[in-house]
């Protein structure tokens, strides 16, 4: 679950991360006066962000016209402006695809002096099944491009998960990052509050991006966290009331929402074949082989190892939901789940939904040859494939004639 950049500050401040002074708010004038009173204790620069779950705001635009999620504003005036011309409207960045992101809400905080800008990030790392963290001096850039262009900038710490992090750990990383004097006892301050508030809260990633030395009012060096992303582990929610209630619906894509009402895992992409696949890995090969044939997957969607027959049907009625969907492959492997379950289930669909389109079906593993029945019995019209490849390669033939 992803939570938004203020949330994330909440969550940061228990851990005593030090970040610039601000607050979330929905109104034009709300913001106008929180610039008013940021102003008012010194602050030079006020940065007004657009809440939503997406990087890449600030080189976005609104559907609009108006350019930039994110501004920089010398005055109250200027906020309540920016504020008007983003609240209400949808914004477009990279990440969210050409339908953007209603934004409902934004951030206004001081925006500081800032000196440097370094990059920090912990995540789990299932090669070493431990916890990595993540630095660099590239701050302020996709990480993905300094790997591609300066691996060497990229520092990597491990932790042993039943230790933590270790002070002479943060102590490496800040020397790492060139951090020195008082900058080094901030560094170990900041490096542990940041991992303790990714384990604490179960996430899967913390990226900070990005870190900054800033100039305080003093005229000193300071470390402080000026952007934040906050990804949760969806099944450790349980243990974290709190951080459930962040979660923002309006975020979600309403069939993936529909999809978690019945346990079901559902990912939505932009190809014409759908999936129904019980287990993650297989789910994967069946989209890759369904594109090896010249296929498109319309979807991601696992059902699961124990799937019931309403769980099928659900799934089914989600599937029939995209509009973009012009033929379905059914690929089980029965392990624990019964083949027949999955056949009474996909027969009981087609009655209740009318399925007009092109499906395929593949079953093996558990009680498969009473799956198979069920399906040959059932009068409907559907064809059955022998291996993964054969229901590929017919599914992707089906959408074509038709």
């Amino acid at each position: 679950m992803n939570i938004h950049e203020y949330q994330a500050r909440q969550l940061l401040a228990q851990y005593r991360v030090p970040l610039a002074q601000g607050s979330v708010c929905d109104t034009a004038e709300a913001a106008r006066s929180l610039a008013e009173e940021l102003l008012r204790q010194g602050a030079d620069l006020i940065a007004v962000k657009s809440q939503v779950h997406s990087g890449g705001r600030g080189k976005g635009t609104f559907k609009s016209g108006f350019r930039g999620g994110v501004k920089l504003c010398k005055s109250a005036g200027e906020v309540y402006e920016n504020a008007k011309a983003m609240l209400g409207n949808v914004l477009v960045t990279k990440q969210t695809g050409p339908e953007g992101r209603l934004v409902s809400k934004l951030l206004v905080a001081a925006a500081p002096k800032i000196q440097k800008e370094l990059y920090l990030a912990v995540l789990l790392d299932r090669s070493s099944s431990r916890p990595l963290v993540m630095a660099s001096t590239s701050g302020g850039m996709d990480i993905e491009e300094v790997a591609a262009n300066t691996p060497e900038k990229i520092i990597k710490e491990y932790i042993d998960p039943g230790l933590g992090m270790m002070p002479y750990q943060a102590r490496k990383i800040a020397a790492a990052l060139d951090l020195r004097g008082d900058l080094m006892g901030q560094a170990v301050k900041l490096l542990t509050g940041v991992y303790q508030a990714w384990w604490e809260c179960d996430a899967s990633l913390l990226e900070i991006n990005p870190l900054c030395i800033v100039l305080t009012r003093e005229g000193k060096e300071a470390l402080m966290a000026v952007d934040a992303k906050f990804s949760i582990d969806d099944n450790a929610l349980y243990r974290h009331p709190n951080i459930q209630a962040m979660r923002d619906l309006a975020e979600e894509a309403p069939l993936e929402i529909e999809a978690s009402k019945h346990n079901l895992n559902y990912i939505k992409l932009d190809g014409n074949i759908a999936c129904l696949v019980n287990g993650a890995g297989l789910a994967m090969a069946t989209m890759d082989i369904i594109q090896h044939f010249g296929g498109r997957p319309a979807n991601f969607l696992d059902v699961g190892g124990g799937a019931s027959q309403q769980q099928v049907t659900a799934a089914f009625k989600i599937i029939l939901q995209d509009a973009h969907v012009r033929g379905i492959l059914v690929n089980i492997f029965g392990g624990i789940m019964d083949c027949n379950v999955i056949a009474t289930g996909i027969v009981a669909a087609i009655k209740e939904t009318g399925l007009s389109l092109p499906l395929v079906v593949r079953l093996e593993g558990n009680n498969v040859a009473e799956g198979k029945k069920t399906l040959a019995e059932s009068g409907l019209q559907l064809i059955t494939g022998d291996s993964m490849a054969d229901a590929a390669q017919k599914v992707v033939k089906a959408v074509g004639k038709a």
